[in-house]
């Protein structure tokens, strides 16, 4: 199994220097992440409401952080697409799932990755500098939430019955990169996560049955 520092060199090396980016966590990267959220978007708004009623776009602003790892986005990042039901009286919301966002957090959820990843690289070095631009603090939080809030949650439960030999707890979500399939670990692993950003599950097919 590769250690955290080796996985950092082979998916988010650091360039060095706080205006460079990570090695394909590119515009094309980040125009896949959105082509994604589109897609599912499209699918669930297909199934309509639980209601019966019709799905309409019902988008709302974001403003994402993105620290040292990427470049500025497109204007399109600037919004979370979201749905509401069409019919008077039910007008529910529902939130497709995302790879773009990681709930309310307000740093894109692959800077949320590669910021654990690297935290866990450099303290199995005793490196002090690995912050992908965020703060120190923000950053031992998300590792805080990895290993208590997330293993306790249902998808976890689901995930680590399908990832077998079993990960490595401790060294979420490094261990979750590494057990992911090539040419995009980072893009994989954020379907994974998905399900935990929508607020509404949609009808017809698990959206984990989709990330996978």
């Amino acid at each position: 199994m590769k250690s955290p520092r080796a996985l950092t060199f082979a998916c988010v090396k650091t360039k060095g220097d706080l205006g460079s980016h990570e090695p394909g966590l590119d515009v094309q990267f980040l125009e896949q992440l959105a082509q994604w959220d589109r897609s599912m978007a499209e699918v669930v708004q297909a199934a309509g409401c639980a209601c019966g009623g019709r799905l309409d776009r019902a988008d709302y602003p974001r403003k994402p952080r993105f620290g040292s790892v990427m470049p500025e986005p497109a204007p399109a990042w600037s919004r979370r697409l979201s749905l509401c039901c069409a019919t008077e009286g039910c007008r529910r919301r529902v939130t497709p799932p995302s790879v773009r966002f990681l709930g309310r957090r307000v740093y894109a959820e692959v800077v949320v990755l590669v910021a654990c990843v690297r935290a866990l690289a450099a303290a199995e070095v005793a490196s002090e500098r690995a912050d992908a631009g965020v703060p120190g603090r923000t950053v031992k939080r998300w590792l805080s939430w990895w290993r208590t809030v997330f293993v306790a949650s249902a998808l976890w439960q689901e995930l680590r019955s399908r990832l077998l030999p079993p990960l490595d707890e401790s060294r979420l979500p490094a261990s979750l990169i590494e057990r992911a399939s090539a040419p995009s670990p980072l893009l994989r692993v954020s379907r994974w996560l998905s399900p935990l950003t929508a607020r509404s599950p949609p009808k017809g097919a698990s959206i984990l049955e989709a990330a996978m």
